[in-house]
C-alpha cells in the first residue's frame, strides 16, 4: 500500500476537500484494512467511503455534507455507485445513476440471511474479469437475469428460502469461469449441495447467502473437504447502520 498522498483514502479525503474549495490539512492516517484486496470484495469502494467520511468529520460544522453529497463524491472517484452506496448506507442498497447524479434506496435485509465469504490466497484483476464479458448477450439470458434480479430483492428482504433460485445467473459467471477455475468448481459444488453461492464481485472470492447459520457452517465444511488450495472462511453479518464517523480525543 502507498504511504503517501496517493493512498486511496487520502485521495478521497483530498477530493472531498477540493470540491468545497479547501486544501486537505496535514494529517496522520492509520488504516486498518480488514477487507482483502484484489478479491472481489469492494475494498476500493470501502477505502473511498472511508476517505469521504473522514473528510465529512473534518469539514463539519463549517461544511455540511448530506447523504446525496457523500454518494456523489464517492461515485466520482469510483466511477459508479454500485460498491460505494452500500458501503455508505448499509443494508441492501439499490443504486442507480441519473442525469442529476447517483441515487440510492436502502432496504433492510431479512435477519435470517447469513452471509459467508470464502477468500482464496490469489488475487484477480477486476479489469481482466470485466474484459471476459461479451459485448452482447442472448435476449433470453438477459430476460432470465432480470427476473432473477427482482427475485433476489424479494429473497433478501422477505424470503431467504428463495435465495438459491434468486442467485442463478447467465450473464456473468460462466464467461469468467475459465479465468478462475477453482472458484467456478467450488461454486458448482456448493450449489449442487443447495447453497446459494456466487462469485463475489469480479472474483475470485465466493459469496454464500445462507438462510441460517447452520447452513453457513455446512458450506464451510464442504469447501474444506473439496478445495484444492487454502480458502479463508469469513462468516459475516449484514451491516444495517452504514458508514459512521466517531470523534475521539487523545490523552
Amino acid at each position: 500500500m502507498p504511504l503517501d498522498e496517493s493512498h486511496l483514502v487520502v485521495r478521497a479525503m483530498a477530493h472531498a476537500f477540493a470540491r468545497h474549495g479547501r486544501s486537505l490539512p496535514p494529517i496522520r492516517l492509520v488504516a486498518r484494512n480488514a477487507i482483502p484486496h484484489g478479491r472481489g470484495l469492494g475494498s476500493s469502494g470501502a477505502a473511498i467511503v472511508a476517505g469521504v467520511m473522514a473528510a465529512k468529520g473534518l469539514l463539519e460544522p463549517e461544511v455540511e455534507l448530506s447523504a446525496d453529497d457523500l454518494l456523489e463524491l464517492a461515485t466520482e472517484l469510483e466511477g459508479h455507485p454500485d460498491n460505494v452506496a452500500p458501503a455508505l448506507f448499509g443494508g441492501l442498497t439499490i443504486a442507480w445513476t441519473t442525469p442529476d447524479g447517483p441515487r440510492h434506496k436502502k432496504l433492510m435485509v431479512h435477519r435470517g440471511v447469513s452471509p459467508l465469504v470464502l477468500v482464496p490466497e490469489h488475487e484477480m484483476s477486476t479489469a481482466l474479469a470485466r474484459s471476459l464479458q461479451p459485448q452482447s448477450v442472448p435476449h433470453e439470458d438477459a430476460v432470465f437475469n432480470v427476473s432473477r434480479s427482482a427475485l433476489l430483492v424479494a429473497a433478501l428482504i422477505q424470503s431467504p428460502e428463495l435465495l438459491l433460485a434468486a442467485t442463478e445467473d447467465k450473464l456473468h459467471q460462466s464467461y469468467r469461469a475459465e479465468a478462475m477455475p477453482e472458484t467456478d468448481r467450488l461454486i458448482r459444488r456448493l450449489r449442487e449441495a443447495g447453497h446459494p453461492a456466487v462469485v463475489s464481485g469480479a472474483g475470485p472470492s465466493i459469496l454464500v447467502l445462507a438462510s441460517d447459520p447452520s447452513e453457513r457452517a455446512e458450506a464451510v465444511r464442504l469447501v474444506e473437504d473439496v478445495a484444492e488450495s487454502t480458502w479463508q472462511a469469513l462468516p459475516l453479518a449484514v451491516d444495517f447502520l452504514g458508514a459512521t464517523v466517531v470523534r475521539t480525543t487523545e490523552s
